[in-house]
């Protein structure tokens, strides 16, 4: 049986719900990339029609890492704003709201990761100290800020990325 997302397309807006992964390994924050996109992006995908967030992230994560990290928390939730880069065009006006677990460190940095992306695209783990995370472009932009400060329960964070 097909997976349905939860999400939708009308009239040049497109909504998502979204489960996605914070793992902290050694100070280091785990993103993914391709090599069709200029970015990392966090480890995470939609969420499906009678799936849970908790269900949908564990699941990303073990998908895209081939590891079954355990969730520590609910950390953020995050509305995020933006057009969908689709290559030089722009694409339709996007609002996400993702849910952003925390989870349990492993204690290595070791993955078994296969994931293609669904545009069938191969993705690679990158391991991002979080200090360096400044200096490179990943989604979301509010991970360097969240991980360099103590936190005492869920955060609501909201970021517009869309260009006038």
């Amino acid at each position: 049986m097909k997976e349905i997302d939860c999400g939708f397309t009308r009239d040049g807006h497109w909504f998502r719900y979204r489960a996605a992964a914070i793992i902290v390994e050694e100070g280091c924050v785990l993103f993914a990339g391709n090599d069709r996109d200029d970015y990392y992006y966090s480890i995470g995908g939609a969420v499906h029609a009678g799936e849970t967030a908790e269900d949908a992230v564990r699941r990303e994560v073990l998908e895209e890492t081939g590891i079954a990290y355990e969730i520590d928390r609910l950390a953020v939730v995050h509305e995020n704003f933006f057009y969908e880069n689709s290559g030089s065009l722009q694409g339709p006006d996007c609002h996400e709201v993702a849910l952003y677990f925390l989870m349990r460190p492993r204690g290595t940095k070791e993955l078994n990761s296969r994931s293609t992306t669904q545009g069938g695209l191969k993705e690679e783990m990158h391991w991002i100290p979080v200090a360096d995370l400044d200096k490179v472009r990943a989604f979301p932009t509010f991970m360097k800020d969240y991980l360099s400060r103590a936190h005492d329960g869920v955060e609501h964070i909201v970021t517009d990325e869309r260009r006038e």
